[in-house]
């Protein structure tokens, strides 16, 4: 599996760092929009929801929910936007299936988590189907964001890195369902995908 790694992106001690650093920042700002006790002034914080996006988030939500001491259920969802060996999205569709969203959100404090922003349709798919349930805040969560203009036009509140607009496998990020093993976030050398353009 090494030998088809053309380079590393973002290594695992930077990964963790930056996740250390993303955790407080959620933390902070979900304190900062939680009501105060009357008693005695300290915040009610409030339970969040999380709705990590299958299948390329599972290790950046196992990683970044330990660093979040808050009462929290999870919720998936499962939207496909790179089937098989596209290395380019091909639109995103809900896999009714697997996703386990409730009925209604109503008062809930909804963080969306996915590994990877690139046309920003998943991300306003899901977004759409998560507000019409009523939720108290609704925010999203990126482990990365490619640096082309349709993915910085679309609104995220949290973004772990931004890296150039290449395909990239790694830390739950796949090509052909392979690799998501791989603990750095990577290229692929191009004579691994080539003849499936």
């Amino acid at each position: 599996m090494k030998q088809d790694i053309e380079r590393v992106l973002i290594t695992r001690q930077e990964i963790d760092q930056r996740l250390d650093e993303l955790a407080k920042q959620i933390y902070d700002d979900i304190i900062a929009d939680s009501p105060s006790c009357p008693d005695n002034g300290t915040p009610i914080i409030p339970d969040i929801t999380l709705v990590p996006i299958l299948t390329g988030s599972i290790i950046f939500v196992a990683d970044l929910i330990r660093r979040l001491p808050l009462k929290m259920q999870i919720r998936v969802m499962s939207v496909t936007s790179y089937p098989g060996t596209a290395t380019s999205t091909k639109g995103a569709s809900v896999e009714a299936a697997l996703t386990r969203l409730p009925e209604r959100l109503d008062g809930h404090h909804v963080l969306i988590i996915d590994d990877i922003l690139d046309s920003g349709n998943t991300l306003k798919l899901v977004k759409e189907i998560i507000a019409k349930k009523n939720p108290a805040t609704l925010r999203s969560c990126m482990l990365l964001r490619k640096q082309r203009p349709e993915a910085l036009a679309e609104a995220c509140e949290y973004i772990a890195f931004d890296i150039p607009d290449e395909f990239v496998i790694g830390y739950g990020l796949d090509y052909d369902d392979y690799y998501r093993n791989l603990p750095e976030i990577c290229t692929l050398k191009p004579e691994v995908y080539e003849n499936d353009l």
